[in-house]
């Protein structure tokens, strides 16, 4: 049991039950104080537009960032009724994926995947694995994540792609901040003993929420008197953003990695 009955609060709101029990397995106890919500934002006439324009202006690639964004772009073509028509036209383009998530959902589809990011499944990365591909004047459809992803914009715009974006869901926070309320009472109270971020987002809304309860200016320092786990590197940079130095890294950026690098740093805390 390295963890040694060490308090362990964990931002995830998918897996956050998983992870927990991760971390009680090894002795942690776990804190949950779900920083995020995904909330779907699939606009049906969006897509009817988008898959008549795809048929007269084909898109040469297209992207695809996230599992649940994928997930939802094909529900809303399921109660369309126009999912063979998407897998006609992704039969045609260059699909491009930026991880396992959204590649287990194309896996689903029985899409067939051009060219895969490479861990850990940055912005970086897709660029890079697409380095080689000529896109001058062409159309490229991006399947947003929560929020835009200007980097990837605007890196495909300069190599002259023509960039349209799909917007199938966005971040929030959850409809019940009370346990990150929670949270920021037991940090203050030096009751926690590691903290551990799986998106840049968690990072942005848990000070988000300090700022609300007037406790922002104090919350990087106490979060860095803590073991600071970061799920990669996307991460890692909001972190230092918020003037957060993490105490390590997962890699690759999964969670067993994560659990693993949490337990070494706990057990020599």
């Amino acid at each position: 049991m390295l963890m040694k009955s060490k308090v362990v609060a964990i931002l995830e709101t998918r897996t956050s039950a998983h992870l927990g029990e991760l971390i009680a397995r090894r002795g942690g106890i776990p804190m949950l104080a779900p920083a995020l919500a995904e909330i779907p934002d699939v606009e049906p006439q969006t897509v009817v537009s988008l898959l008549d324009a795809w048929q007269t202006n084909p898109y040469r690639m297209v992207i695809f960032q996230t599992g649940v964004g994928t997930r939802a772009l094909f529900q809303t073509t399921d109660s369309l009724g126009s999912t063979q028509q998407l897998l006609h036209l992704l039969a045609q383009a260059i699909v491009v994926v930026r991880g396992p998530k959204p590649t287990g959902e194309l896996n689903t589809r029985q899409v067939r995947i051009d060219v895969r990011a490479p861990s850990p499944f940055t912005t970086e990365t897709v660029l890079d694995a697409i380095g080689g591909i000529a896109l001058d004047h062409a159309p490229v459809l991006v399947q947003r994540y929560g929020a835009t992803n200007p980097l990837l914009r605007h890196s495909l715009e300069a190599r002259g792609a023509i960039v349209r974006e799909i917007a199938t869901y966005r971040w929030a926070l959850p409809a019940d901040v009370q346990p990150l309320k929670d949270l920021l009472a037991a940090l203050a109270d030096a009751r926690v003993d590691a903290v551990v971020f799986t998106s840049a987002v968690q990072v942005q809304n848990l000070f988000t929420v300090a700022a609300a309860e007037g406790c922002s200016d104090s919350l990087a320092g106490l979060l860095n008197g803590l073991v600071i786990a970061s799920i990669g590197p996307v991460c890692s940079r909001e972190l230092a953003a918020h003037g957060i130095k993490p105490s390590f890294e997962a890699s690759p950026p999964k969670l067993g990695p994560l659990v693993a690098g949490l337990e070494s740093a706990l057990s020599t805390d």
